[in-house]
């Protein structure tokens, strides 16, 4: 069935707001008459968390039927390091938190903090990824909570394994692997983007493949220098032995896949080039490629890129390399008539417009995104992480961030904006908030 809300993590650190993070109730209903609106509010009891990264537990009913609905939300935050479960329930009520796990359980027990990335694991329980230690410094890693009781359950890697940097990770439970992303060091991208922190392991490199069932390190795939491996995903199909990586600042994205010798392999398949500039903090824009979605279907991938401002539509066939299929810009810092000048363009011939949408003029660049089950509309919020939403794009900070529609040909390929949906988080009753995850109660491409 279509999607008929959202949930989104909306958060006010670094907004100069003092109110907690909250969860926002989406209608996404064309019928409705609070369509495109924000129809409930679920504040968190707490100030400054950043939530970040949300995950799916406590499922019923039945995948193969198409039935199956998700009834709690974990939210993790990635600088308060406190851990949130929320019942989203039925239309009958909305979301309730049920449980808050505070961090100084996080820091003693298990010297874990910065959690970024939530995913239920094939036997129930929820798995939590995290970016660093107590202390700020870089430090990979899982932590496991009952999928029932929603309690603590111990670090997830076995001793020794943990990674120097964590960020995102996905499964194929039918491969008895588990393949992770390297994030950044907390404590040195805390205060924003220093391109003095390049070449100095602030951030990450690797991409790690875990044996899912011994939970053991058992291959890393070094993909450069300040490459930051970020968002992860398998195919849906869950015989496929294959999935893609993007990475944050090199443009890359990387297919890992299996061998026949069961070991993995990894590959470039696509390069988004740089953009030589003026009037920006470096000569030399990277794009940033902040997430990826894959359609159910597994024949499109999409990337967002933060930096530059577009998302990309591309074409997967076996054995050939990704296809550009589509692509739009919904914002970006390479916009014409704004601070940065382009110089040297391998791709575009002119700085793209402006985007507005029922009159308003969009700031920020496109983050996370969400893909409806169909594969005809992708959800996108502008939100990256705070700090870097204060440095890039202040406007959007102080306005606010949105969530948009793109409406996506699922025959030939191609991607264009929705001009009649719109979802303005500037408009919200204590201020301008910050728009990140997405996820629908149906279930999430």
């Amino acid at each position: 069935p279509r999607e008929e809300v959202a949930y989104v993590t909306c958060n006010y650190r670094g907004t100069g707001i003092e109110q907690p993070d909250f969860l926002a109730t989406v209608d996404l209903n064309p019928r409705s008459a609070c369509y495109g609106q924000v129809i409930h509010r679920l504040p968190m009891p707490n100030l400054k968390d950043e939530l970040h990264g949300a995950g799916w537990a406590g499922g019923c009913g039945c995948f193969e039927s198409g039935t199956r609905r998700w009834s709690k939300l974990v939210l993790p935050s990635l600088v308060s390091s406190r851990i949130y479960v929320v019942d989203v329930g039925s239309k009958c009520h909305p979301p309730k938190l049920i449980k808050m796990i505070e961090p100084v359980e996080l820091y003693w027990k298990y010297n874990k903090a910065h959690l970024t990335v939530t995913h239920c694991l094939p036997n129930g329980d929820v798995l939590i990824a995290n970016e660093g230690d107590a202390a700020g410094n870089g430090k990979g890693g899982f932590l496991v909570l009952d999928g029932e009781t929603f309690d603590l359950k111990g670090n997830w890697e076995k001793e020794g394994e943990a990674p120097p940097t964590g960020y995102d990770f996905w499964y194929q439970a039918r491969h008895n692997v588990l393949v992770s992303s390297a994030g950044m060091v907390a404590r040195r991208v805390g205060n924003g983007f220093n391109p003095d922190d390049l070449k100095k392991g602030v951030f990450g490199r690797r991409l790690n493949v875990w044996n899912l069932s011994c939970r053991t390190l058992t291959q890393c795939f070094d993909l450069g220098e300040d490459s930051l491996p970020a968002s992860v995903k398998f195919l849906h199909n869950p015989d496929a032995a294959e999935g893609y990586v993007s990475c944050a600042l090199s443009g890359v994205i990387y297919r890992f896949y299996k061998c026949e010798d069961d070991r993995w392999a990894v590959e470039e398949v696509i390069r988004i080039p740089p953009k030589e500039v003026s009037g920006w903090i470096m000569p030399k824009m990277p794009a940033l490629c902040a997430y990826i979605v894959i359609s159910m279907d597994d024949r499109f991938l999409y990337v967002s890129n933060w930096f530059h401002g577009d998302i990309r539509q591309y074409k997967l066939s076996k054995g050939c390399k990704p296809q550009l299929v589509g692509q739009v810009f919904v914002g970006g810092s390479i916009l014409r008539g704004g601070p940065v000048t382009v110089c040297r363009d391998e791709e575009l011939k002119c700085q793209p417009e402006p985007l507005v949408v029922k009159c308003k003029r969009i700031y920020g660049g496109p983050a996370k995104m969400q893909l409806s089950l169909d594969g005809k509309r992708l959800y996108v919020t502008n939100s990256f992480y705070s700090t870097w939403d204060r440095q890039f794009y202040p406007t959007m900070v102080r306005e606010g961030s949105v969530m948009l529609q793109i409406d996506v040909d699922t025959d030939k390929g191609g991607l264009s904006v929705n001009k009649n949906f719109l979802v303005e988080f500037g408009k919200e009753p204590h201020g301008p908030a910050l728009a990140n995850e997405i996820h629908f109660p149906g279930g999430d491409a």
